[in-house]
């Protein structure tokens, strides 16, 4: 009975308008009777009318029938009304609004799987926590031990880590300048620091090691793009129930796009019904996506995954010119919208205002805050005891949650 009173509780923000709206349906219904009246008295009507009127029974009778009909009707009616309710938000206020609609699925919270790496699946950890699950796939060739050890350090809740795949492995790519080597060094030469990424290869850990000598002189790398590994049974299930899908923050070619090399993980997303939301880098990296804008990181994902996100979070922020004549020191820029990029305008659904999106490459495209500015101490191997403070900028773990479930709420 609590359950039940409980739920009804919440009409009460709807009393006024429910009132006005039940009067207003008595009032039809004896405009309705009225009309019937005159033409029973006026005009000859089918004969089923007889038994629809319940005529066949005593005027009394058929009035008390008709009311206790009416109020059944009336009441799965309010039951209905009020599992969907708009109602205030108990401890909370919205700025210039009373009400709110609960914005939680119809199944309760989603399912969330996000591929990145690094410390970007640790920022969305704190995702977990407004989720049914979230769960994250670490990059190929990462361990999943070492999620595990820093994840306990931030106390997550509801995130699980699995990996992709059972067998080791390692990504190599070949530059633009014809360059191989192993994805994860690239940012140890500086002398690349102005080259891309044109091509990633997937090779086994026994594979790597047979052919790291003689990877440069292999023709085409294209062999070791689509790879037939076996996918986890935690994996697969993590993208077939997933609600929702997350591509970053992390390295375009070291964290996000490697996993997508896995011919069974990729045709699983391609399969998926899942929301894709793809975030994309607040800078371009040297060596890997020098010279990049956000559409080259989308024809990427379509390059490797074979599917184009939903959306893609972009972020936009003020850089003070200092920080970005820091990072124009380590040949980074910040990754930003130009309007020769844009394809057309959408309107979400769901919105109060309509509000023009920007389409790139199929994705609707939604720019809000998503970094903070921070100080980072980094040493010398040649003066140990040194450290040197530079400002520079960071994924916001609580803007990008706050971003991830504007998207959600604008989607149910």
């Amino acid at each position: 009975m609590q359950k039940i009173t409980k739920r009804l509780a919440s009409l009460i923000y709807l009393l006024q308008p429910l009132t006005f709206a039940l009067l207003g349906i008595l009032l039809i219904s004896l405009g309705v009777a009225c009309l019937l009246i005159w033409a029973y008295r006026t005009t000859t009507v089918p004969h089923t009318f007889y038994y629809l009127t319940l005529q066949f029974l005593p005027l009394e009778k058929r009035g008390l029938a008709l009311v206790v009909l009416g109020l059944y009707v009336l009441g799965i009616g309010i039951w209905k009304l009020s599992g969907v309710v708009v109602y205030q938000l108990h401890g909370q206020q919205v700025p210039g609004q009373e009400v709110m609609l609960d914005y939680k699925p119809a199944g309760g919270p989603p399912q969330v799987t996000v591929l990145s790496g690094g410390f970007g699946l640790l920022m969305l950890a704190g995702l977990g926590e407004h989720v049914k699950r979230l769960t994250c796939i670490t990059p190929v060739q990462d361990p999943v031990e070492y999620y595990y050890r820093a994840s306990s350090l931030f106390s997550s809740q509801n995130v699980y880590y699995v990996v992709p795949t059972p067998t080791a492995s390692k990504v190599y790519a070949e530059l633009d300048d014809g360059t191989r080597l192993n994805v994860m060094h690239i940012d140890h030469h500086q002398t690349l620091a102005e080259r891309h990424v044109d091509q990633l290869a997937l090779l086994t850990v026994q594979e790597a090691d047979l052919k790291e000598q003689e990877l440069e002189h292999t023709p085409d790398l294209t062999i070791f793009t689509k790879r037939d590994l076996p996918l986890t049974r935690l994996a697969r299930e993590a993208l077939e129930t997933a609600d929702v899908l997350i591509l970053g923050p992390g390295s375009l070619f070291e964290s996000v796009l490697p996993n997508l090399l896995i011919e069974e993980l990729r045709t699983t997303i391609q399969k998926s019904k899942a929301r894709k939301i793809y975030i994309c880098n607040l800078m371009t990296e040297p060596g890997r996506t020098t010279g990049f804008s956000v559409s080259e990181h989308l024809r990427q994902i379509k390059r490797y995954g074979g599917f184009t996100p939903d959306y893609v979070l972009v972020n936009v922020q003020r850089i003070d010119p200092e920080v970005r004549q820091i990072y124009a020191v380590a040949h980074q820029a910040p990754i930003d919208l130009s309007p020769e990029e844009y394809e057309e305008t959408a309107v979400l659904a769901g919105e109060r205002v309509s509000q023009r999106q920007i389409v790139i490459e199929g994705s609707i495209v939604v720019e809000t805050n998503l970094s903070s500015s921070v100080v980072q101490y980094s040493g010398s191997m040649d003066n140990p005891g040194q450290s040197q403070a530079a400002q520079v900028l960071r994924h916001d773990p609580q803007k990008l949650t706050a971003a991830i479930l504007e998207l959600l709420r604008r989607e149910t």
